[in-house]
């Protein structure tokens, strides 16, 4: 049997290791953000942050530079809106089924298929939306191109359809049982209970779920940078080639680009606009979680 001595040393030895595992992460975090700043603060230093903001051309790779990042912003938002736009109705219906009409082994059989699709490589879906929508899409809209930011925003929107469907699938079956029986005793329908009853209980997580799906969507990459085109403009078509900024870093990361130019620096400026946005959208996921949690624990 261990003398009291050699337990203490042998949990004083986990912790370390433990704290040495968090510790980990956190360090990770903060030298992308040392290094973001950094290389966002030398950029800056022959940029002005007031042409970053608000002009309305990116050109860096350019003999006539520009660097307006609203451009790339526009893009990357366009495909945002699209995906969620197919993400969103899709997501809460099926969970909708799931939670309220499925049978338990239904379930247990149609939301892993469902889930499967969070597993396909994303350069797979971005040649999905090359070879297959983006032609399909041209059989209904013959001046569609065949780069665009329609077919890959479709495709985007059935990519992150699971992570919207279990996350609300989840919200909903966290709402108590005697929230339902109650409105059943007042005579409501299943659909009016599901929508009525359900629904807004769960609004927190649902809410959770599709800023989480938006931020997916932000920071995706291969989708775009295969069926998008590349071409930043300041536009909200959906019909023309665009670029977002994820899209701009790996073309700019796999170039020919000399590390330290004045090109390469505005990768991570791009990317620091990148950070800006996802953490703030990750701040306030995290804030509606945390409610939600409160409302029904």
């Amino acid at each position: 049997m261990a003398s009291p001595i050699r337990k203490r040393y042998l949990e004083k030895g986990i912790e370390v290791l433990l704290f040495g595992a968090a510790s980990v992460s956190i360090l990770t975090t903060v030298g992308i953000i040392s290094v973001l700043f950094f290389e966002t603060f030398d950029f800056f230093k022959e940029v002005s942050i007031f042409d970053f903001l608000f002009d309305t051309q990116w050109t860096p790779l350019f003999v006539d530079k520009h660097f307006g990042i609203m451009s790339l912003v526009s893009g990357t938002f366009l495909i945002a809106i699209i995906a969620m736009a197919v993400a969103v109705p899709l997501g809460l219906t099926s969970a909708i089924y799931l939670n309220e009409y499925a049978s338990e082994k239904l379930r247990s059989t149609v939301k892993p298929i469902l889930e499967i699709l969070a597993g396909i490589p994303t350069v797979v879906y971005g040649y999905f939306a090359l070879l297959f929508v983006t032609p399909l899409l041209k059989k209904f809209m013959p001046e569609l191109g065949a780069f665009n930011a329609l077919g890959p925003g479709i495709v985007m929107g059935i990519m992150i359809l699971p992570m919207v469907s279990s996350l609300s699938e989840d919200a909903m079956r966290a709402v108590p049982q005697s929230l339902r029986e109650g409105a059943y005793a007042f005579g409501a329908t299943k659909f009016q209970v599901a929508t009525t009853v359900v629904v807004p209980a769960a609004l927190s997580g649902i809410m959770s779920s599709f800023i989480l799906g938006i931020s997916r969507a932000i920071g995706e990459t291969m989708i775009v940078s295969i069926a998008a085109g590349q071409m930043p403009r300041l536009t909200l078509d959906p019909t023309v080639p665009i670029s977002t900024i994820t899209a701009y870093i790996v073309q700019v990361s796999m170039g020919d680009t000399p590390a330290g130019s004045i090109e390469y620096k505005t990768i991570f400026a791009a990317g620091t606009t990148l950070f800006i946005f996802t953490l703030a959208l990750n701040i306030i996921s995290y804030y509606l979680k945390e409610r939600f949690r409160e409302e029904y624990n």
